[in-house]
């Protein structure tokens, strides 16, 4: 039975080349509905997966899936093979599950786009490759399905690529991922020098034989401190990986210009495959950032800091997806935060809430943006609430869960991180964890303010066609607010009489944690973060809606701050002027003086000289007959003038159109 979970990465590959190939004559109807139904069997082998594990004993809940040996040579081998286990079948279930229901609403939302089979091949690669990524058992097949969500992602970013931004936004993103991406690829060959393996299991034995045995054999270095150097070098190679794909400081600036496409594949994006790949990747290779506190310093103080950069560029931007956008770079730099502090499995269950009141915001925002023809800017919004009745209870429901209000997912998860961060990491990444959370509060209620509440400021003309989505936008929208309330209690915590069975599913990523904080200090962290969100939606609430005008007021009288954090602290500029602008001019001497003046030089230049020759010999090919007795004739004279050694033996001159030869007598001895 095993065999037929890897059904769960080829459906949705044979709806892309179902849709890539034939999807014109398939129609756009079957299309659409080829294009859900493979990703929904997806969802339905996962849970089966889900099942088969529950019924294995603890501690042997593993599935291994041979395919074929993908690649054998000499020392190395690899293999294209699936392993499902507890974390795996986790993130399955969220790509597989939240990507069907964003499947689902892009049927409405793209309805009419001439290229609607293509939006769905696409569609259905990316959700192959993210899910090869997962199942992957070792780090070259992860390496695989990890390009194949940057292709993807390039793809659908600049789906319209008739228009100008798009098709610049998915370039930023596939140059600025191949940064991240080159520093994965050393990191893997630094691990298969050093280990010999790149399987998962083999490399987690060698490296704890390597630290902990009392003779460690490694294949370059015969130490333990050597082998820390070089799995700590590995870590940090891997995790610039992940902070390229997923959006941390220094390489997120691809993920905001990444709106320009269509606002499913955002949701998708953000939510359930792409950006969550590094999170995951970390905690697949937890038991090699465990055995180096320095590369999980550095984990939790990236996550950290980008969590509270993020956050603060959400406070000031008026265009609705960007907002989430920044949102999403702010919570992933939680779930760094969480691995650092060794909570792999509080990250991932961070991943999977995020992923549900994510997926739902941007699919909101969707359908705010497709009852408003296009106009994205929440100033030129207000008062959509009675008009989209469900859009706007499923956006509230999503900006509750994110802002961290008891009981709803958000809450169990962030709370779980903070907590974590002051055990391990200390009070100072704590505290940045604390303020993000309360400007998270302000921005999401902002937004929600802004959009749904106080007076209309929509222009006449667009109220005009003011209307609720279609079912088939709607219906994923309430199935998603549903999971963004109770999704997060499978993690209540024993301090609020639950059971954490999240925490228990994922022990081995350090979810069953016995916590060293006295039940004081949780019940006053727990209570620091309900008022850091109470806070926060205070704030929103009194500038957005309760007193017009204040905001302008605040953002005059803080002078340069406002301007600093609306153009995103310049960042894009100083990458502008820093990186792109060297680089092209680089690029343009480059292409002047070697491509255009060496290269093309050289080819044309020998071409030029062969075309001259090639005329020069076409004189030999005249097809007039004297030219060739001349020839003849001269060659003739030549010869012999070699062979006898002396002078010409015939004079000659020019006759009208005629050549005329005289002998010269006396030249030539013994000969008459």
């Amino acid at each position: 039975m095993d065999s037929f979970f890897i059904l769960i990465p080829l459906l949705p590959l044979a709806g892309f080349l179902l849709n890539g190939l034939a999807g014109r004559r398939l129609g756009v109807r079957l299309a659409g509905v080829l294009g859900c139904a493979t990703v929904g069997g997806s969802f339905v082998f996962s849970f089966l997966a889900l099942l088969r594990l529950l019924g294995l004993s603890e501690g042997e809940r593993v599935l291994a899936v041979p395919v074929y040996t993908w690649i054998a040579s000499g020392d190395f081998s690899a293999s294209f093979g699936l392993l499902i286990d507890q974390l795996s079948v986790t993130m399955m279930l969220v790509v597989s599950g939240v990507g069907f229901l964003i499947h689902v609403y892009s049927v409405g939302y793209m309805h009419g786009d001439p290229g609607y089979t293509r939006y769905f091949a696409y569609l259905n690669l990316f959700t192959f490759a993210m899910l090869v990524l997962v199942m992957a058992d070792n780090l070259l097949l992860m390496f695989v399905g990890w390009e194949g969500v940057g292709l993807c992602s390039y793809l659908l970013i600049g789906f319209w690529y008739k228009e100008d931004e798009p098709p610049r936004a998915g370039m930023k993103a596939f140059i600025v991922n191949r940064i991240g991406d080159f520093g994965f690829a050393l990191g893997m060959f630094l691990l298969f020098t050093a280990f010999g393996t790149v399987a998962f299991e083999p490399l987690r034995e060698r490296v704890l034989h390597a630290l902990h045995a009392e003779a460690p054999q490694l294949l370059l270095w015969s130490t333990p401190y050597c082998a820390y150097t070089v799995l700590t070098a590995a870590a940090l190679l891997l995790f610039v990986g992940a902070v390229g794909k997923s959006a941390q400081i220094p390489l997120y600036v691809w993920l905001p210009d990444a709106m320009a496409g269509p606002t499913p594949v955002s949701a998708l994006i953000h939510a359930a495959t792409m950006v969550t790949a590094g999170v995951y990747m970390v905690s697949r290779m937890g038991f090699l950032y465990e055995e180096s506190p320095c590369a999980m310093g550095v984990v939790a103080s990236v996550g950290a800091v980008t969590a509270l950069f993020a956050a603060t560029m959400a406070l000031v931007q008026e265009d609705i997806k960007k907002v989430l956008a920044y949102s999403t770079i702010s919570q992933l730099g939680y779930m760094f935060l969480a691995c650092g502090a060794g909570a792999f499995a509080v990250g991932i269950f961070h991943l999977v809430t995020h992923a549900f009141f994510k997926a739902l915001l941007f699919l909101a925002a969707g359908s705010v943006i497709h009852a408003m023809s296009g106009e994205q800017n929440i100033f030129k919004m207000g008062g959509l609430r009675s008009r989209m009745p469900a859009t706007h209870w499923t956006f509230l429901a999503g900006a509750l869960a994110i802002a961290g209000v008891p009981p709803l997912a958000g809450f169990f998860s962030k709370d779980g991180i903070l907590a974590r961060a002051y055990e391990q990491s200390g009070a100072a990444l704590w505290l940045l964890g604390a303020v993000t959370a309360a400007m998270t509060a302000f921005y999401m209620f902002r937004l929600y303010f802004l959009v749904f509440a106080g007076e209309s400021r929509v222009e006449s003309e667009k109220a005009a066609h003011l209307h609720e989505s279609p079912w088939v936008m709607t219906v994923p929208l309430m199935i998603l607010a549903a999971l963004s309330v109770v999704g997060g209690w499978m993690g209540i915590p024993h301090l609020l009489g639950g059971h954490d069975r999240f925490g228990e599913w994922l022990h081995e990523w350090g979810g069953a944690h016995e916590t060293l904080l006295s039940h004081g200090t949780e019940w006053v962290l727990m209570a620091v973060s309900v008022a850091a969100a109470a806070i926060g939606i205070f704030i929103a609430w009194r500038l957005a809606l309760a007193s017009p005008g204040a905001a302008a007021r605040l953002a005059e009288g803080s002078g340069p701050v406002y301007r600093v954090l609306f153009h995103k602290y310049y960042i894009d500029e100083i990458y502008d002027a820093a990186v792109v602008r060297p680089f092209v001019r680089l690029s343009e001497k480059c292409w002047k003086g070697v491509d255009e003046f060496f290269v093309d030089g050289t080819l044309v230049g020998t071409g030029t000289v062969a075309e001259w020759l090639g005329y020069a010999l076409a004189l030999l090919q005249t097809g007039a007959v004297r030219h060739y007795l001349l020839g003849i004739f001269l060659g003739a004279l030549f010869l012999m003038t070699m062979l006898t050694g002396v002078g010409p033996v015939f004079d000659w001159y020019v006759q009208g159109a005629q050549i005329l030869f005289t002998r010269a007598l006396g030249t030539i001895s013994g000969g008459g």
